[in-house]
């Protein structure tokens, strides 16, 4: 059997809806493309547990500090599960850090903007994690097996995350006074545009797309995200009394759907590129991190050292 025989396999299997697990055939290209974007993923979740701790201490209360420890303490367990993911397609997980260490590989644009108040960790459940949600519900359809059972458990998870967001965003904008109401304001100014970018470029300018959809690893394209994403949210924001700070926002009628302005794509590339407000803290929090917890992987490696050798001698 040909290459493009097993190839055209390959696409009628997943075409008809199957799974694909770490110890079938895939091409290489199917392979690279999946730890590329698992990896982001596993990163987007550890770097973005950075902006929200930052948080933890100065909780206005008790309770949502409790909630906030919750929180931060998921998106780790979610950077453990996706890692987990990755590693069965063949790469170790200390390869897949490094890469994010020196700046070779990449996370989410969104991480790379700082928390400036209280709102701002309303805003990044609500919108952040909301954006997340559109997203990663499709991918629990994903067609390599082990990304998409992951992506079941993390689902439910950010959608907590995502009601705490709203719940903090409600109190601020409904309950608080003239002050709060202007930092939820504020919050949601400044987080509105970095959450659309979220999807990643608009479709005509996403090269790997295509690809990924014909393979069924992505099941709808940024743009389709991007809208349902405004869809959803512009009556959330209605509700809270907030205004969307879009000019060029309306519902349109003929199509059944908002219609937003352009977003401003100079802005997300140099965040890409690493220019972005906050892009050399957060790695430089993640590597010092790593570093710091070098004690903790030796103890870990050492004890199951001793396992296997008391093991070995039963």
């Amino acid at each position: 059997m040909d290459n493009q025989e097993i190839q055209g396999k390959f696409q009628a299997y997943v075409d008809a809806e199957n799974k694909i697990e770490a110890k079938d055939w895939m091409p290489d290209a199917y392979r690279k493309t999946l730890i590329r974007q698992m990896a982001q993923h596993a990163h987007s979740e550890v770097v973005g547990m950075l902006p929200e701790g930052n948080w933890i201490t100065r909780a206005p209360s008790l309770r949502r500090k409790a909630i906030l420890i919750s929180k931060v303490q998921d998106e780790g367990g979610h950077g453990l599960y996706l890692y987990s993911a990755a590693e069965t397609l063949g790469v170790d997980r200390e390869t897949l850090l490094d890469e994010l260490h020196i700046g070779k590989a990449k996370y989410s644009s969104i991480f790379n903007y700082p928390t400036t108040s209280w709102a701002d960790i309303g805003a990044i459940g609500w919108l952040v994690d909301g954006a997340a949600i559109v997203n990663q519900v499709s991918l629990q359809r994903t067609s390599y097996g082990p990304y998409s059972r992951a992506m079941i458990r993390i689902c439910k998870e950010e959608s907590f995350h995502q009601r705490q967001g709203y719940e903090i965003m409600l109190a601020l904008s409904k309950h608080g006074n003239e002050a709060q109401k202007k930092m939820a304001q504020d919050a949601f100014n400044r987080w509105w545009w970095p959450s659309l970018m979220m999807f990643g470029p608009s479709d005509n300018n996403s090269p790997n797309s295509a690809q990924s959809m014909a393979w069924k690893i992505k099941r709808h394209s940024n743009d389709e995200l991007r809208q349902k994403f405004v869809d959803m949210t512009v009556p959330q924001a209605e509700f809270l009394g907030l205004t969307i700070p879009d000019p060029h926002l309306k519902w349109n009628e003929a199509n059944g759907h908002y219609d937003f302005g352009e977003i401003d794509w100079t802005e997300f590339n140099e965040v890409v590129k690493g220019n972005g407000p906050c892009n050399k803290q957060r790695l430089a929090a993640r590597v010092k991190a790593h570093e710091d917890g070098a004690w903790v992987r030796d103890a870990a490696a050492a004890y199951a050292e001793k396992q296997k050798a008391k093991h070995v001698a039963a």
